[in-house]
């Protein structure tokens, strides 16, 4: 009797909040408007999870994704919005069968969304903060899902304590920044207060962009602050560390775009050749190091750290030569291309309960769908003509050419070949049709009829990653009119 006069109650206050959120919407939140709609559907998946003694999935599916539709009604918020809507289709079968909660899973996803498209629209220094320590909260949390994994109970840790550290680190360099401008807190406010004070060249400057290099770094994971990433991505559940590994790059590229641009005008020079060191080690330890690699996840782990150092060149391009558009656009692919093929490991793992790259061997001989499929997003990350990837590095390295970073280039276009080579080792295993070649897995190998949510993931990952580089132009036009 008591649990349902909670419940009731627990109704009427939830009622109460959500008209109340609702008020503040109507009149005075249209600059959230996107932010508020997400809102609104945790408040309905956290009613329909408190309430129900059934879990009923398909609503819950169906808030969550309806949410993140509605919520993309700003051009700046699409990534964000794009990620989260094609991970939660990837996520439902291997939640469903490795029987872990769903709400929860999804609370966190919106969660990130929702701390994601608040950093988007940040242009102050406390929601610089905040908006990506929630987003860096609930990966936390999203990373360790899987409690009885001793493996993700490991990598959990390490991610939390240099997540912990790295933040510690970024806000040290905002302190800087604020004293030097006189307490502003506003990105533009900050340049004009270093004008007022005249410490816009002062050594100052350089301590606090040291320190919030650092800091954003570790959200980049750029070499050396890549030692995180090898280990939460093997150890995380796959849907969570196909979510991460695109997610996590958008929010620090959104985070790069603003400080260094804004609050380090006076500082070009010195910010450009930190990052050009960064870009040039992500681009050649990233590769390389994915060469050894025997694990498929711990190899794209790698392999994300060397796309990083492509991104990093459109950062440092700017506004100038569309450096930032480029950027946006390979991000664009980057996605596409990244969860196209975390699809397909999903798929295989669930059908073989194995990662390894070995295993893979003679996939095209039991499921050519799967193979083709993970052969065209591999390709198109190694950026061969004609996929979205050949292109998408094509306008990044013209701008970064245009603006004379042709060393940075060279060694782009250089890592891309090492990149491919090691692509081509994992489509020449899954072609193999030779018997002795074909492992057991692969042998045993079962196409499951239910796993329909992550091959329609699948196959539009996929899609996109083959045919927007027939018809570049629009996408690029659009990317000049957005700046996250």
């Amino acid at each position: 009797m008591s649990w349902h006069v909670q419940n009731e109650n627990f109704i009427l206050d939830s009622t109460r909040i959500f008209m109340k959120a609702f008020h503040l919407l109507l009149f005075d939140g249209s600059l959230i408007f996107p932010e508020c709609i997400l809102i609104f559907g945790l408040i309905l998946l956290l009613m329909i999870d408190s309430t129900s003694d059934q879990k009923d999935r398909p609503w819950l599916y169906f808030i969550s994704s309806t949410s993140l539709v509605m919520s993309n009604v700003n051009l700046s918020n699409f990534l964000f919005y794009l990620c989260s809507t094609l991970c939660i289709p990837l996520s439902v079968e291997y939640i469903e069968c490795t029987e872990m909660a769903i709400t929860e899973f999804l609370l966190f996803v919106l969660t990130a969304t929702l701390g994601g498209m608040f950093l988007c629209g940040a242009n102050d220094f406390i929601t610089i903060f905040v908006a990506p320590e929630c987003f860096s909260l609930c990966s936390y949390l999203l990373s360790g899902y899987t409690k009885k994994d001793v493996r993700s109970n490991e990598a959990t840790m390490k991610y939390l304590l240099m997540g912990g550290a790295s933040s510690s680190i970024l806000v040290h360099g905002f302190s800087w920044l604020y004293g030097l401008s006189g307490g502003e807190i506003e990105l533009q406010e900050i340049v004009n207060g270093l004008i007022n004070t005249q410490m816009y060249n002062s050594p100052g400057i350089s301590i606090a962009l040291i320190f919030i290099t650092v800091g954003i770094g570790f959200k980049l994971s750029p070499a050396p602050s890549h030692q995180w990433t090898p280990d939460v991505y093997e150890g995380s559940p796959t849907p969570v560390v196909a979510f991460l590994s695109v997610t996590s790059k958008v929010a620090a590229s959104a985070s790069a775009t603003r400080i260094f641009d804004i609050p380090f005008y006076f500082s070009s020079n010195e910010w450009h050749l930190l990052l050009e060191i960064l870009a040039i080690l992500s681009m050649i330890l990233g590769n390389l190091i994915a060469i050894t690699q025997t694990s498929m996840k711990r190899m794209l782990a790698y392999s994300s750290i060397g796309q990083i150092g492509y991104v990093i060149i459109g950062i440092i391009v700017g506004d100038s030569n569309d450096g930032y558009a480029s950027m946006i656009t390979y991000m664009l692919f980057y996605i596409s291309m990244n969860l196209g093929a975390f699809a397909c490991i999903v798929l295989f793992g669930l059908r073989t309960g194995t990662d390894n790259i070995r295993d893979y061997a003679g996939l095209y001989t039991k499921d050519p769908f799967l193979a083709l499929s993970l052969a065209l997003c591999l390709l198109s990350l190694g950026g061969l003509p004609p996929l979205a990837g050949f292109f998408g590095k094509l306008y990044l390295f013209w701008c970064g050419w245009q603006a004379g970073l042709y060393f940075l280039v060279f060694i782009g276009l250089l890592t891309s070949v090492v990149s491919i080579y090691y692509y081509l080792k994992i489509i020449k295993l899954l072609m193999t049709g030779r018997n002795q070649a074909i492992t057991p897995h692969v042998r045993n190998y079962r196409r499951s009829p239910s796993n329909n949510s992550i091959e329609l993931s699948m196959i539009v990952c996929v899609i996109a990653s083959t045919i927007p580089g027939i018809s570049m132009n629009p996408i690029i036009a659009i990317a000049q009119d957005t700046l996250f």
